[in-house]
């Protein structure tokens, strides 16, 4: 083994943030995993009122920046002081504690969603699932699941997410060397990605939600800034300029959305010129509008939202702040939610007070869990509840 893989970077090689916990990224994280919820609940009024519904992006990318920044952050100091082997090493376990948490919860969703379509007597919510093909071929479709290679519906996030974090130790080592270069090979990846509809299978014939050629680019884009891009680009984001013409395109992704969006509800029959016939965006691999869009936003938080702002350590930020923390026990236990609400609202009423309330009900008991989770950390360490200011 080379000498240079468990030799730790000199730290002139590389420029890390201060090693203090931002609470912005545990606020924000906390806030994509509430809106993922909140938009995987067909036909919810609440989720009117998400991200998706105000631009061109949504809380998919917020989650995977925010993932990609906060990784590059932990295991970028790992690599600097004990080298690439150990901090590798760290990653991959951290990728297999996901990909544990992945087949536990194909298992327990699949359960729940067997159960209610039988006690029901509904196999729509097997269809709406994508889950027909577990009840023709379970022994196939199980070892597709092993292989990730068949994804039920609302769970997309998770593969992507081990798949961008086993390659990822390569990324922190030429982030930690190059970083310019690392950068240009991740964009021309996700161009190549774009260009050619580059992705993985999924069965028995499809493809993944999310390719991870195209968005790991975003995770990338997320370690680089961890990992001293942010610092190189703090002049750019003040400037006023970058503040006018990128407030011009959030307002430009605005009113696009919102005019869509009345003319899908209320069946306008819209007529645009050519040149503003950007719907659908693409998704799947990460359609450039989309990407510029979150990039603004995301410049425009940091530049407005400091680090120590009060508001971080008020009483009403907390709860997010919580379920940011445990984003991985979180989004599980938000995927089963977004079923269960979903079922509620076909079985029971679908009026819009229950909406709301299955929507509030969800979000509580997300909080719930991840005060739990924080209190049972709190006791491990011998550590009181922290003190917060109103």
């Amino acid at each position: 083994m080379s000498l240079v893989a468990t030799q730790p970077i000199p730290r002139a090689a590389a420029t890390l943030p201060p090693k203090v916990r931002d609470l912005r990224l545990d606020f924000f994280r906390g806030l994509a995993l509430w809106l993922i919820f909140l938009d995987h609940v067909p036909s919810n009024v609440v989720a009117w009122f998400t991200l998706r519904n105000f631009g061109f992006s949504d809380a998919a990318e917020m989650f995977v920046f925010i993932s990609g920044y906060t990784a590059a952050f932990v295991y970028g100091r790992v690599m600097l002081d004990r080298g690439f082997v150990v901090a590798s090493s760290r990653i991959w376990k951290r990728a297999w504690q996901i990909y544990v948490a992945f087949v536990f919860l194909f298992m327990i969703y699949l359960a729940q969603i067997s159960w209610v379509a039988s006690r029901f007597e509904n196999p729509l919510y097997i269809e709406e699932m994508n889950l027909l093909h577990f009840l023709q071929r379970p022994e196939i479709v199980i070892v597709e699941a092993l292989l990730l290679r068949f994804l039920p519906a609302n769970v997309d996030v998770l593969p992507l997410y081990i798949v961008l974090m086993l390659g990822f130790p390569f990324v922190v080592w030429i982030l930690l060397r190059a970083p310019v270069v690392g950068l240009a090979l991740s964009f021309a990846l996700y161009v190549a990605a774009y260009l050619n509809s580059w992705n993985l299978p999924n069965y028995p014939g499809g493809r993944w939600f999310f390719s991870p050629f195209a968005w790991q680019f975003l995770f990338v884009i997320g370690a680089w800034c961890a990992l001293g891009g942010a610092q190189k680009i703090a002049g750019l984001i003040r400037s006023r300029p970058f503040v006018i013409l990128g407030g011009l395109y959030l307002l430009f992704a605005l009113g696009m959305q919102g005019i869509t969006n009345i003319d899908a509800n209320l069946r306008l029959n819209l007529q645009f010129p050519n040149w503003l016939l950007i719907f659908p965006l693409d998704k799947t691999h990460l359609s450039p509008l989309r990407l510029v869009h979150f990039l603004i936003l995301t410049a425009m938080v940091v530049r407005f939202v400091p680090p120590d702002a009060r508001f971080l350590r008020s009483r009403w930020a907390y709860p997010l702040i919580l379920c940011g923390q445990h984003s991985l026990e979180i989004f599980c236990l938000g995927v089963f939610l977004s079923f269960s609400a979903h079922f509620l609202l076909v079985e029971i009423s679908s009026r819009i007070p229950m909406q709301v309330l299955v929507s509030l009900g969800g979000v509580i008991i997300m909080i719930a869990l991840a005060g739990i989770m924080t209190w049972y950390k709190n006791v491990q360490k011998g550590q009181a509840p922290k003190n917060l200011t109103a």
